[in-house]
């Protein structure tokens, strides 16, 4: 335990500081593309073949962190924190720039929604619903699953959530035959959305029983059982309201309100990237003392003198 905190720990500072590998060489493109091959492989509107593609897919990331034999390696190929926010702050730029079309463009990265027809203020709620939602996915999650179990957790749990990223759709498509990928990634993200709630409260004290407040009430009615509960609280520490309409193609869902400020605006971005960051840092500090302070109590004494 004190080796996965501590290498957890240095996986996170390590994205924080380099950033993602380019993606021709990222592991997670690379299994994006075997796991697009299997797809097409194995394809059937049936929940059947789809719990066998993601099966395999969890059993070739397992295997990636078995091999890689490094929980600090396999945390910074997973975690992807800083990524998430240079993407929210290029549509951030471009919107500050007036440039509605550029941010029209560049929210594809962040977000599934169609932005073609989305106006500032709906570029600008969909970019802090994804940044509090992939603070989850890309940051939180992917850190605790280190920590249970090392490497293999760390990439089993990137398998999971990149395949609920690629077929976890409720399309005509997806609706059978992503069900097991969708369902596997709302069981590896329940306990991760929850104790990023808990971190979010920790990073903004002052709104800490808003926070508390708004999770109980609104988390539960967001169609995703751990989207609903991030968004809530990152609307309440930043005093927002999130929710509303989003197309997605030819389909519209209606997300019920989170929160009781106002809507986003484009300065509300940059205080969603920071309170996702803050997130991330509270927990990796709190795993670098915690293996810390484990390492030295385990010393043997005549060490210690």
């Amino acid at each position: 335990m004190v080796s996965r905190t501590l290498s957890t720990a240095i996986g996170f500072i390590a994205d924080r500081a380099l950033g993602e590998p380019t993606r021709t060489l990222h592991p997670v493109a690379t299994f994006g593309t075997a796991m697009g091959r299997l797809e097409r492989r194995l394809y059937a509107p049936s929940r059947s073949r789809g719990a066998g593609y993601a099966a395999a897919g969890v059993a070739l990331g397992v295997t990636a962190g078995q091999l890689g034999r490094s929980t600090a390696l396999a945390t910074y190929i997973a975690v992807a924190g800083r990524a998430l926010g240079e993407a929210a702050q290029a549509v951030d730029a471009a919107l500050r720039d007036d440039d509605l079309d550029a941010a029209r463009r560049l929210l594809p990265a962040l977000v599934g929604r169609d932005p073609s027809q989305l106006d500032e203020k709906e570029i600008c709620r969909a970019v802090v619903e994804s940044v509090a939602e992939n603070t989850v996915d890309a940051v939180i999650a992917p850190m605790l699953w280190a920590v249970l179990a090392r490497g293999p957790g760390a990439l089993g749990y990137r398998a999971v959530n990149t395949m609920d990223a690629m077929v976890g759709y409720r399309s005509d498509r997806y609706r059978e035959f992503g069900w097991s990928a969708a369902r596997l990634d709302d069981l590896a993200n329940w306990i991760p959305a929850r104790f990023t709630a808990a971190l979010v409260a920790a990073a903004r004290p002052s709104r800490a029983v808003a926070v508390a407040r708004a999770v109980r009430r609104d988390g539960g009615a967001h169609p995703s059982p751990n989207a609903g509960v991030a968004e809530a609280a990152f609307a309440a520490a930043l005093g927002l309201r999130l929710g509303g309409g989003n197309r997605y193609g030819d389909r519209v869902e209606l997300r019920p309100p989170s929160g009781e400020g106002r809507p986003p605006e484009a300065g509300d971005i940059g205080r969603a990237v920071r309170l996702s960051r803050d997130t991330g840092i509270i927990l990796a500090a709190l795993l670098f003392v915690h293996g810390a302070a484990t390492s030295i109590r385990r010393r043997p004494r005549a060490e210690l003198r």
